[in-house]
């Protein structure tokens, strides 16, 4: 029984020496690009600053990564939080997306954040800087559905719903 123990813990550490030298590219970009979600929409600097420390790293294309991001499998993990953060609400694309769905996403965002469904508490665990306060809750809901209400006001119904 030893044996075969110590022969799983041989084989979990080779796994895990190799896993090291899998390297996939990360989430990285310097500049905003053309369909940045502030090219349509206005953002104030004080929701730029919140969205900066408590949203982009996982809805962006520009994400910093903790020191921990550099040991496998810490960096597979991150990366899938961060590939379906972008699904679900990318801010360095936003624009391109079909109006219908930034007019979803707008009142979705106020929506999850007004109820504490963003940031994740994985996020948190490691961010405390990115836990919003009550303000800052109600700060960031207001613009999006300021912004959810602007789109309403300039596209008829019909175009904001599903078919």
């Amino acid at each position: 029984m030893k044996k075969i123990v110590k022969n799983l813990l041989i084989i979990l550490l080779v796994i895990l020496v190799i896993i090291q030298f899998i390297r996939p590219a990360k989430n990285i970009s310097l500049t905003k690009g053309p369909n940045d979600i502030s090219s349509k929409y206005p953002v104030p600097d004080s929701v730029a600053q919140i969205l900066k420390v408590a949203c982009n790293d996982c809805h962006t294309d520009s994400t910093r990564y903790p020191w921990y991001s550099n040991i496998q499998p810490f960096y597979f993990w991150l990366n899938s939080h961060i590939k379906d953060g972008k699904r679900a609400l990318n801010f360095s694309e936003f624009s391109s997306d079909k109006i219908r769905k930034q007019y979803n996403s707008f009142s979705k965002m106020s929506t999850e954040v007004k109820e504490g469904g963003m940031p994740l508490p994985s996020y948190l665990w490691i961010h405390s800087d990115a836990k919003l306060s009550d303000a800052q809750k109600a700060m960031i809901s207001s613009w999006a559905m300021a912004q959810h209400d602007s789109i309403k006001a300039k596209y008829p119904p019909d175009s904001l719903k599903k078919k």
